[in-house]
């Protein structure tokens, strides 16, 4: 579970329980502060990320998962990432940087992570995108974007729009929810 900004390893454990009611969860919180507020990375401005911190986190977490499977005993390659926002860029980075990271990702308003980069193959890695069509921050553009950058990667995407903004919303938990069952079950 990785939080947006501003948010704990706390706000998101409703939604893991709403999308597998029984899973494990290892929640994260961000250990960067922007002007007080955790996130998983530095960014210069809004919607511009500092790609050198971008790449030491990512590999941070990385790090940080492998860890946490030694600690709790859990399978490494059995780990799905749901991500909402800031959390949700830095599990596509995951994606974008390692071969067989994560065995598929819940992406809530996410952006392209980085570009001019090439990306692993993900031959059928499921991964969920939601969106919303009216999203000030991730604009639909970018969202089609990064979809179509993993599906050229082989990544089995489903991209979900809803007609809001930033926001999560029921029904697209609900969604990630019944494709996390059809995905895992």
């Amino acid at each position: 579970m990785l939080h947006g900004t501003g948010g704990t390893e706390m706000d998101l454990v409703p939604i893991a329980e709403r999308i597998s009611p029984g899973s494990s969860v290892l929640s994260v919180r961000g250990n960067v502060l922007e002007n007080g507020m955790p996130r998983f990375f530095k960014r210069l401005s809004e919607g511009v990320f500092d790609e050198e911190d971008l790449k030491y986190r990512t590999e941070e977490l990385r790090e940080f998962i492998d860890e946490a499977a030694d600690k709790y005993g859990f399978d490494r390659h059995n780990v799905l990432a749901i991500g909402y926002s800031n959390g949700a860029n830095i599990a596509g980075s995951l994606l974008f940087h390692y071969e067989n990271v994560l065995a598929g990702a819940i992406l809530l308003h996410p952006m392209v992570p980085i570009r001019d980069i090439q990306l692993p193959e993900m031959p059928n890695l499921p991964v969920f995108i939601g969106a919303g069509r009216n999203d000030p921050i991730c604009p639909p553009e970018e969202t089609e974007e990064l979809a179509e950058m993993l599906a050229d990667k082989n990544a089995d995407v489903t991209l979900h729009w809803e007609n809001y903004g930033h926001q999560l919303t029921y029904a697209e938990i609900d969604a990630a929810a019944n494709w996390f069952r059809k995905r895992f079950s």
